[in-house]
């Protein structure tokens, strides 16, 4: 394991959690590292530039993969989006976080469960300071709250999705107001929600530049309403409808980022930042998204599915002077190993409880190092898949980017991914044998995460 500091131990207990450990001093700056932690909303596989795309700008989000690592073969545990995220802060397969699908987004619903112990908490009671800017959707009663899930500040949003200038959640009536500042309701009305968050964001880094801190940022887009500024649309203006909207969201959010990472810079505090870029899925088909506009290139399948275009998203790390620069690696890695790679880097002890997620540091510096995961599983709804090497199965698969279910001979669809990563040759019945393994090592691990 790589050392970036030499430590000693803190003790601190932080409400229920056990003794967790930290670092009192780094070589050069005698503090713990920090944390930045980006989250698109709807992001498809290719739609960076890092990535091969052509048609629309990220040059931000590009400068990290640039000055860090970007990876080929990076998944999240869910398509849609409240278990992606529950999976990404407990470092838990959402079965286990206890949040198989979405969340009700309406006043007064229960969500992740409060016994969970997410990222927020571990670093919190580690001495750091931790804050959400951005989407939640996780809960929207009181003990569901990001305040009570390990995260200091919070400012942003409970439900699924809003208005970016009224701020109001719209998806399905009734519509009501939905920003806030922890727990107070926030009106600011007129200022598109990505500023907002930019400027809370900002603020939140000038305060506690001194001070370890994890900054949280899960963005509300490019997922829908496509409400990017005038300057981003103008970008656009030659791309047909519906990529000209998400082109030019896509872009704002960049944008957003480039503003942040520039703060960061601002207050020297780049070298001693573990900053962290993925998506939650893939990109939405549906109505309320245009039918489309974003791109999973040779993937099939989006937002919904299991297969390759809902699940495999873009994802990089950067950490200059520690982590290698301008670098990709091929190795299987899934959401749910950046809490505990962050503990890693952090020299934060875990507490003692199950992770399905496993620390990908190695992975990181070194492009031949194993993949923790030879074998994954995802599961949404009827629709399931497990990954074994290069083999993968989807049963009852849901193809939402061509608008089809696999039905018939297809509904028990494998694949070899390093001959076919399209999932359009069905080989199941050429190969029997891996199909009863496979859907046996299913069965085992839906028995384990499933309460």
């Amino acid at each position: 394991m790589l050392s970036v500091k030499p430590t000693c131990t803190i003790a601190v207990i932080f409400l229920a959690i056990p003794l967790f450990t930290s670092p009192c001093s780094s070589a050069e700056t005698d503090r713990p590292l920090n944390v930045i932690l980006f989250f698109a909303d709807d992001l498809g596989s290719i739609d960076l530039n890092c990535y091969g795309s052509t048609d629309l700008n990220t040059p931000h989000i590009d400068d990290l993969a640039q000055r860090g690592v970007r990876f080929t073969q990076f998944y999240v545990a869910s398509p849609v989006c409240s278990p992606s995220r529950a999976a990404l802060i407990t470092g838990r397969y959402p079965q286990r976080a206890g949040v198989p699908g979405n969340v009700p987004s309406q006043p007064g619903h229960r969500g992740m469960p409060p016994e969970q112990v997410t990222l927020g908490e571990i670093l919190s009671g580690a001495g750091y300071k931790t804050a959400l800017m951005g989407k939640w959707h996780l809960g929207t009663l009181p003990d569901y709250h990001p305040n009570s899930q390990g995260f200091q500040e919070f400012f942003g949003h409970k439900a699924g999705c809003i208005d970016n200038y009224s701020h109001f959640f719209y998806w399905a009536g009734p519509h009501f107001h939905d920003m806030w500042r922890n727990r107070q309701e926030h009106w600011e009305q007129g200022t598109h929600f990505s500023d907002l968050i930019v400027r809370e964001s900002e603020q939140f880094l000038e305060a506690n530049q001194d001070k370890p801190f994890l900054l949280y940022v899960p963005f509300n887009i490019p997922h829908y309403p496509m409400q990017a500024a005038d300057r981003f649309r103008e970008m656009y203006a030659d791309l047909p409808e519906p990529r000209r909207s998400y082109a030019a969201i896509t872009s704002h959010m960049d944008d957003a980022i480039g503003q942040i990472m520039a703060k960061v810079d601002e207050l020297k505090l780049r070298e001693r930042t573990l900053v962290i870029f993925l998506s939650d899925h893939g990109h939405s088909t549906e109505e309320r998204a245009n039918f489309g506009g974003g791109n999973a290139g040779p993937y099939r399948g989006a937002k919904f599915s299991v297969l390759e275009g809902g699940i495999r998203v873009p994802a990089i790390v950067s950490l200059p002077g520690i982590i290698p620069e301008g670098q990709t690696r091929d190795q299987v890695a899934v959401s749910i190993d950046w809490l505990p790679t962050i503990a890693d880097y952090c020299d934060v002890t875990l507490p003692d409880r199950t992770f399905d997620g496993r620390s990908i540091k190695s992975v990181i510096h070194d492009p031949d190092a194993a993949t923790p995961h030879p074998t994954f599983h995802w599961q949404l709804g009827h629709q399931w898949a497990v990954r074994d090497g290069d083999w993968k199965l989807v049963v009852n698969g849901n193809d939402t980017q061509h608008k089809t279910r696999l039905e018939g001979n297809d509904r028990i669809f494998l694949s070899n991914m390093a001959v076919d990563v399209t999932e359009t040759n069905n080989i199941a019945a050429q190969h029997p044998d891996i199909v009863t393994r496979l859907t046996k090592l299913h069965k085992q691990w839906a028995a384990e995460v499933t309460p």
